[in-house]
């Protein structure tokens, strides 16, 4: 009979990167309390709705085996201040009724910063002590403060009790903002975990098959091809809101569409602003057959066919952070169309390069990639057990800080 006192985490998620790095450690969780040689750990989920596309949000839980939320809040889109500031409304009665001893918050996204700071504001009365605020991905830093996601790191970190930081470059800008070592732990990184795991039942997805991709059915000796294409991503207001840096990228690709093809599966507001900018002719949907070479617009996917894409890739143009660190771990090449990085591992190890936002330089880097002979080095500690890093150090933060609590009673 399991002896120790149960302890209540609660993960919040809100966006669709928060879901692949949250993914592991209610795995990890689900785990321990299978095994029953700890505390039991009453575990719930909470979506904000920051995404709430049935494709962006429904189907990455389904692809990841994830437990139905046990909170919506239904937030949904809005103004970077108008939706930080309802996540922080209505996550404050959830997280006042429930009262957790952790609260984990992943990534850098509006969701991350307004709970973690609903939970760092609750008011301690009665004896009561505030859930640790637990921050995975900690310690990222483009240094470019016009980024919101910047702001949302930035302060996340300065909020939570426990930082786990993804790169080593990570353990560096927190000891120069000054937090103490003592809450930083290096121990990989999550949205790994559930790449690596998910493996085998991206392979089995028939996306390349569907869009044509895919020569030979693989079977009575006939050899199954992928035909060479690139995925693309795009989604930064920095890049889709503005109509003339939105052209100047689709410029800097348009040598390359025209000769292999681009699959891009295209956000809602980023489609939004084609239509609003009348970039329609930089584009064409899988159904303009037999037009094979330019960018071909499809709509949102799940996960598993999205990795599908991506691992068998001869090229991945995107925006996005996760997709720098997920090409990485797949060795496939990266042009990254933004200024900076926050995850500088995946150039300097990685197969990332950095193209900025001109004509010039996407070229520039896509001539690179193409030409790129290395195939780079998996980051340390992208192995696929960061979450089985992350929850010991959790139970014993709870168990010290139990016994802290005895000790002041005393």
């Amino acid at each position: 009979m399991n002896s120790y006192k149960p302890i209540k985490i609660l993960t919040v998620v809100g966006a669709r990167p928060n879901f692949m790095k949250a993914a592991p450690i209610i795995r990890a969780i689900r785990r321990h309390n299978a095994n029953g040689s700890g505390p039991e750990i009453h575990h719930l989920l909470v979506h904000t709705g920051q995404h709430y596309d049935a494709i962006m949000s429904d189907r990455f839980f389904e692809d990841l085996e994830l437990p139905r939320p046990d909170v919506h809040l239904g937030v949904g889109s809005g103004t970077q201040a108008a939706q930080t500031a309802e996540i922080l409304q209505k996550f404050e009665g959830v997280v006042a009724r429930e009262w957790p001893d952790i609260v984990i918050v992943v990534g850098d996204v509006n969701s991350t910063v307004a709970c973690a700071l609903a939970a760092a504001k609750l008011p301690v009365t009665g004896g009561r002590v505030r859930p640790l605020i637990t921050h995975v991905e900690a310690g990222l830093r483009s240094f470019d403060r016009d980024m919101p996601e910047e702001v949302n790191r930035v302060l996340t970190d300065h909020l939570s009790d426990l930082l786990f930081v993804t790169e080593k470059a990570g353990l560096q800008n927190l000891r120069k903002e000054g937090i103490s070592p003592k809450k930083v732990f290096f121990v990989g990184n999550t949205m790994i975990d559930s790449l690596v795991i998910s493996q085998k039942q991206a392979s089995e997805s028939s996306i390349l098959n569907q869009l044509g991709l895919r020569s030979g059915a693989g079977q009575n000796g006939i050899r199954c091809v992928v035909e060479p294409y690139a995925l693309l991503t795009l989604h930064r207001p920095s890049n889709v809101d503005e109509a003339e840096s939105f052209r100047n990228i689709l410029d800097g690709l348009a040598e390359f569409s025209g000769k292999t093809p681009i699959i891009f599966p295209v956000h809602p507001r980023t489609r939004s602003r084609i239509e609003e900018f009348g970039y329609g002719e930089y584009f064409h949907t899988t159904t303009d057959t037999p037009k094979r070479n330019g960018i071909r617009l499809l709509d949102p996917l799940g996960y598993l066919d999205f990795v599908c894409l991506m691992k068998n890739a001869r090229l991945v143009l995107t925006d996005s952070g996760g997709v720098q660190e997920e090409t990485t771990c797949l060795r496939v090449p990266c042009v990254t169309i933004r200024e900076n990085t926050e995850r500088p591992v995946t150039a300097t190890q990685g197969t990332n390069v950095i193209a900025g936002t001109s004509v010039a330089g996407i070229r520039k880097a896509i001539a690179r990639q193409l030409a790129r002979k290395r195939p780079g080095r998996i980051p340390e500690k992208w192995d696929g057990k960061a979450a089985e890093r992350i929850l010991p150090v959790l139970l014993a933060k709870v168990k010290k800080q139990a016994a802290e609590m005895v000790e002041q009673i005393r």
